[in-house]
Formats: structure tokens, C-alpha cells, sequence
């Protein structure tokens, strides 16, 4: 194995079902340093957006396209950060959703794990061919270049089996079919940034488009909210979260929908959306809510799941000691943590007049109440330094 670099650079990419995020970071001797972000927004429409901005947020490129698929939009930004003299990298790191059941840690790609990456396609149809684009795309701009898968998923691989199960028949079960829970790298990086804090009974509420809540004991995970896809759970901006099956095989035998149908409402026509009529957006729902009633009942519905699957892990904890907010949503709206905190009382969470910091609660407060800002690139880039480093660069 050759020496590596005193600092090494990494490449993220964050695909999900029609945009890729990117970040460029260099690691190494305590060093975090981030050096490009950027996005492709749009993929497969005909009015999409591409940007770069430097590690000071100044815009390097911003400019409006059209790309018909995720490979094509890779190669755009590759070719923006090499003419910007980012690349070379020394390593190429992937948020991939979905690890199956056996994948618990991050892995370097080769042609097996692609196979089994094709594979699982059933199991997140929206985002992993996206994703495997992405990989394709990468080894052909920069042949040899190690990449280094890190799954979603597998952050919940440590949770107990009873978790895990479905309440169906074992034979469907043993073909896949079972809760895999997601937004694990954000979970991974909470973690890491709570440290010793976080050695008790710890809920995670991850807020933002996408919405999930994980329970944590003594640094490891016991439940989530997530189950087979991320359309379990809370409600969302525009994913259902939790149904009864029966609406689903309503529709089905009474208005004659079929799945594709299905996944559209589920996937695109629910959540905050559904309710409210009017937006996905938090924030424009929040600007509306005293004027417009269907959008004050969306916020009301979206912190009545969220505090609902708060108790709901508590009870799974036996108690809660911390509970902390992160995503988009979780981090920056004061006034969607408190509403969202209102009744929660009983598990000793009493948030203070005055916060300070990121701590939330009132300093006599049995729970700790706090906001950690989450950092899903930086933790692929943690995890393909680790692999890359263990591992070597070589093929």
C-alpha cells in the first residue's frame, strides 16, 4: 500500500431522485477543510439549474440547463470544477440510499458491489439508478479513481431485529421485505458531534423535506421512523409517511388506481402539500398560516406526528435524556421546535425563555433540548477517507 497524502481530497456527491449535491473536502491531520460545493437541480427536466460556489459561498458558476439524466449531469460538473482546478481528487464518495439488508458500513465500489447495487434497485426505484449513474459517470471521467459507497441505510443495521421485522408472513421477509430506516449519515454525523452527550436516551429528529426520527441508547440505534421505504413515518412535504393500508387497497379496488398512480400521490401529492393546498415549503406554509387555514392546519398536522413519534421513541428509551433537532427545518424554525415541544412535558422537556447556543431546554430541564446542524457530505467524505486510507488507492 503506497503513503498516502498528507491531506486527502474527496469528491461527495448526494444524488437524489432529480438533483446531485456536491462537496469537495480535504482531510487529513485534523484538518476538515471544505473547498467546492455545488448542485445540479432539475435532472431530467427541461429547465434545470447548475452551480458552483467556493468554501466562501462566493458564486464560481451558475448558469441554467437541461440534463436528461444523472450521468450527464455529472460530467457538467466534473468538467466546471476541472476547468476551476479543483480536480484532481484523490477519491470520489457517494451518498447511495439504500445498502439492502446486509451492508452495515461503508464499502469501496467495485463491479460487485454494483451488481448487488443493480440488484436493489426494486427496493429504492427513484433514487438508486440515479445513483449508479453517478458512479458509471465518475470512473469514466476519472478512470482509476477510488470510489467509495456509503449507505443510508446501514446506520440502522445495528438496530435490534424485533425492529427490523415486518408483521408478515417470514417467506416475504426473507426476500427483503423488512424496515431498513434511512438518513443515517445524518444520524452518524449528529452522533459524532454530540460526543459524550450523547451516552443516554437520545431522539434525533431529522426535519426537512424529507422527515425522520431515530432512537438512540448509549450511541446506538433502537428504532426508527422510516420503515421498508422513505415514504414511512412522519408526513412530509409531499410524502404521505405512515398510511393504513387500507386507503392504499381503497383506492386500488374503489377508483380502480393502479401503482403507478399510487406512488404518485404517496411520493409527490402528499404530506404538507396534500393538506395545506397550497406548498411543500415549510416556510411559505408559515408565512400563510395566519391568513390561510388549510396551510395552518398542514403546519398543525406536521408538529402534531412529529411530537406523536417523539413519545413513541421515548417509550421505546424508557425515558428521554436528550433530544435534538436537525435538517433544514429542525435547525433554523424556533417557533416549529416549540410548537413541536408544547406537550412534551411529561418526558421532561421544558424549553428555556432565552436559549443559549445550541441548547435549547431550561437549564433545570430533566431533557436536554438541542439543535446539532447536520453535515451529510462531510460524513461520506469521513467515511471515504477511512476506507480509502485503509484500503490504498490502488485498483
Amino acid at each position: 500500500m503506497g503513503a498516502m497524502p498528507a491531506a486527502l481530497r474527496v469528491l461527495c456527491l448526494n444524488c437524489g431522485s432529480s438533483s446531485i449535491k456536491l462537496g469537495v473536502y480535504a482531510l487529513g491531520d485534523g484538518e476538515e477543510t471544505l473547498q467546492r460545493t455545488g448542485a445540479v437541480e432539475g435532472v431530467g427536466s427541461e429547465s434545470g439549474q447548475l452551480w458552483i460556489r467556493d468554501a466562501g459561498g462566493a458564486v464560481l458558476r451558475d448558469e441554467a440547463v437541461a440534463f436528461g439524466d444523472h450521468g450527464a449531469a455529472i460530467h457538467a460538473l466534473l468538467e466546471a470544477l476541472e476547468r476551476g482546478g479543483v480536480l484532481p481528487v484523490d477519491a470520489a464518495g457517494h451518498r447511495v440510499v439504500h445498502g439492502g439488508p446486509r451492508r452495515e458500513a461503508p464499502a469501496r465500489i467495485d463491479a460487485a458491489l454494483l451488481a448487488e447495487l443493480r440488484a436493489r434497485i426494486p427496493l429504492a426505484p427513484l433514487h438508486l439508478p440515479g445513483e449508479i449513474e453517478a458512479i458509471a459517470a465518475v470512473a469514466s471521467r476519472l478512470s482509476g479513481l477510488p470510489q467509495v459507497a456509503c449507505f443510508d441505510t446501514a446506520f440502522h443495521r445495528r438496530m435490534p431485529a424485533i425492529a427490523q421485522r415486518l408483521p408478515l408472513p417470514r417467506a416475504l421477509c426473507d426476500e427483503g421485505l423488512q424496515r431498513y430506516g434511512f438518513h443515517g449519515l445524518s444520524y452518524e454525523f449528529v452522533l459524532h458531534e454530540l460526543g459524550d452527550a450523547a451516552g443516554g436516551r437520545t431522539v434525533i429528529a431529522h426535519l426537512g423535506s424529507g422527515v425522520s426520527l431515530s432512537a438512540v441508547r448509549d450511541g446506538r440505534p433502537v428504532e426508527t421512523s422510516m420503515g421498508f421505504t422513505p415514504l414511512g413515518g412522519v408526513m412530509m412535504g409531499t410524502r404521505s409517511g405512515d398510511l393504513d393500508p387500507g386507503v392504499l387497497l381503497h383506492l386500488l379496488t374503489e377508483k380502480g388506481w393502479d401503482g403507478e398512480r399510487l406512488a404518485a400521490l404517496v411520493t409527490h401529492e402528499a404530506g404538507l402539500l396534500g393538506v395545506s393546498g397550497l406548498s411543500s415549503d415549510m416556510r411559505t406554509l408559515l408565512a400563510l398560516r395566519p391568513s390561510q387555514p388549510h396551510a395552518a392546519e398542514a403546519v398543525a398536522m406536521f408538529c402534531y406526528h412529529v411530537r406523536k413519534q417523539i413519545g413513541a421513541l421515548a417509550a421505546v428509551l424508557g425515558g428521554l435524556d436528550l433530544l435534538v433537532f436537525t435538517g433544514g427545518i429542525g435547525e433554523r424554525s424556533s417557533a416549529l421546535r416549540r410548537e413541536i415541544c408544547a406537550g412534551l412535558e411529561h418526558l421532561g422537556v421544558v424549553l428555556a425563555e432565552a436559549p443559549q447556543g445550541d441548547r435549547l431546554s431550561a437549564a433545570a430541564a430533566p431533557c436536554t433540548v438541542r439543535v446539532v446542524p447536520t453535515n451529510e457530505s462531510l460524513m461520506i467524505a469521513r467515511h471515504t477517507r477511512d476506507i480509502v486510507s485503509r484500503d490504498g488507492r490502488g485498483d
